[in-house]
């Protein structure tokens, strides 16, 4: 607490005889270190009584200021802190509260490094939207405790690409399987990289990119003969009837990266299956996630964005 010093008053003596042409008063110097409280004006005899000076001992004072310096810029980088935190996507931050809402804790996600002297997928210097960095490393990792069974790790393919047949094995109709055969090979698909894991509670997630000669062809190929406005136009393994996913946040989408989200419909069979085509430039991409039960929506949101995020 701040010493309370006495106010600066000069002494008042007794009064002397009136003059006729009283001379101006004299205003004597204050010492601030030795004051004493002036007689009062309502009873002039009585005696004055002496204050002893307390002196601010200054080492203390530092110290104090010293404290308090300390004690401002610690709370201004924990504010700074915390502000950066909280403004960052909780995506961005792996683990963030994921029991409470039901995310999962994937490792930090960054985009792998372009090729020397290549464009990014939508710099306008690239026309055809191409994505020149490894599609095999545009792939989401898999978030913590995950696990990859038999069928996982075959999703891995021949260094690290998958063949075609075996991309097409998720549609449960031969006759869709062999007609989406010919449309990719009539379009030239150059490349199928994908991955999947298993998370504690039973959600299986599969996640297919397909990349083209350009995002032209992409395109194409999600209009004519992968998406429709209510439902896709292939059917999955397990999924029959399957319906736009009216949960999907609208401002979840991700720049440069079109999403259209499906859900199985109640009632469904052994396992609830959701499941979303990306288009990003050159690649269309396919996330899958099924569980025994009912599939849950928040993981299967947060797959989708961070995916996206990848390819945009």
């Amino acid at each position: 607490m701040t010493e309370q010093q006495p106010t600066a008053t000069a002494p008042v003596a007794d009064a002397p005889p009136m003059p006729e042409a009283p001379p101006a008063p004299a205003v004597p110097s204050v010492n601030p270190e030795s004051q004493v409280i002036p007689e009062s004006p309502e009873s002039p005899e009585s005696p004055v009584t002496p204050v002893t000076p307390v002196k601010k001992d200054r080492r203390v004072l530092r110290a104090v200021l010293r404290w308090t310096a300390t004690v401002v810029v610690f709370a201004a980088v924990g504010a700074s802190t915390a502000y950066g935190i909280t403004r960052m996507e909780r995506t961005d931050v792996p683990g963030l509260a994921t029991e409470a809402d039901g995310r999962w804790a994937y490792p930090a996600i960054t985009k792998p490094p372009l090729p020397s002297g290549r464009p990014g997928p939508f710099a306008e210097e690239n026309l055809a939207a191409l994505h020149h960095a490894d599609l095999r490393k545009l792939l989401l990792p898999a978030p913590a405790g995950a696990r990859t069974d038999k069928a996982d790790k075959a999703l891995s393919g021949r260094n690290g690409w998958l063949a075609t047949k075996d991309f097409l094995a998720v549609y449960g109709s031969a006759e869709d399987r062999d007609a989406l055969a010919q449309v990719l090979k009539d379009h030239a698909l150059r490349h199928v990289a994908a991955r999947g894991w298993t998370t504690p509670d039973g959600t299986h997630t599969r996640i297919y990119l397909l990349q083209f000669e350009s995002a032209q062809v992409a395109d194409v190929l999600q209009q004519d003969y992968f998406t429709s406005y209510d439902s896709p136009e292939h059917a999955l393994r397990g999924a029959a009837e399957v319906h736009t996913d009216e949960e999907f946040p609208a401002e979840a989408a991700v720049t440069d990266v079109r999403h259209y989200a499906y859900t199985e419909a109640k009632p469904y069979g052994a396992e609830q299956v959701r499941q979303a085509y990306l288009v990003s430039g050159d690649v269309l991409g396919l996330v899958v996630q099924s569980r025994k039960g009912g599939a849950a929506a928040i993981p299967f949101q947060q797959t989708v964005v961070l995916q996206s995020q990848l390819l945009g």
